[in-house]
């Protein structure tokens, strides 16, 4: 198993649905570090119907540099493109997760059924309207597009990062992308 004989600063990002806040936790387990994941700082956490109210940049900056400050080493998994840019010199490591559109939706899918149930997503149900809107959205993630949370915004966002970048374009079991992503983190130890 690798143990950080340093402090680890790694960042996940990359489509919706392709497994970044997966592989996030599972390496903050592996690894035995702490986890932390952008949605909680860009969304309020506590309403009772998720994804509605944003937190200003400023305020997901402040909590973010927070809890990064309190560990020695951490995995940060999602999206913080343009508005946690603040934080890119803390990152020694970036990975980029992306896979095949019908991929990742049906995943984001099934994930959502089992968070909420099918009442509460179905026509009429209370997140119906949200879960709609973020389907379409992450979907739409492979176009072109002015949107920062696009593939090629944030590929271009990657391209000009200065700390080794891992892309995961494949699709993989939760264990084989860990073991990838320690196999890359142990070739920068060398």
């Amino acid at each position: 198993m690798l143990i950080p004989s340093h402090t680890l600063h790694l960042h996940i990002l990359g489509a919706p649905g392709s497994g970044v806040t997966t592989l996030g936790k599972a390496l903050a387990e592996r690894l035995k570090i702490k986890h932390f994941d952008t949605d909680d700082y860009h969304w309020f956490t506590d309403d009772t119907l998720p994804y509605r109210r944003r937190r200003n940049p400023d305020h997901r900056r402040q909590l973010m540099t927070k809890d990064l400050d309190a560990h020695e080493s951490w995995v940060l998994s999602g999206a913080l493109c343009g508005w946690g840019d603040v934080f890119i010199p803390r990152f020694e490591a970036v990975v980029y997760c992306w896979l095949p559109a019908d991929i990742r939706l049906a995943r984001i899918q099934k994930r959502e059924l089992a968070r909420y149930g099918a009442e509460r997503l179905a026509p009429g149900g209370d997140l119906h309207t949200v879960y709609e809107k973020f389907c379409t959205w992450a979907v739409a993630y492979d176009e072109d597009s002015d949107n920062i949370r696009s593939r090629v915004k944030e590929l271009e966002w990657v391209g000009k990062l200065t700390c080794p970048v891992l892309q995961l374009e494949d699709e993989m079991t939760e264990m084989e992308m860990v073991e990838r992503v320690v196999a890359f983190l142990a070739l920068l130890q060398q």
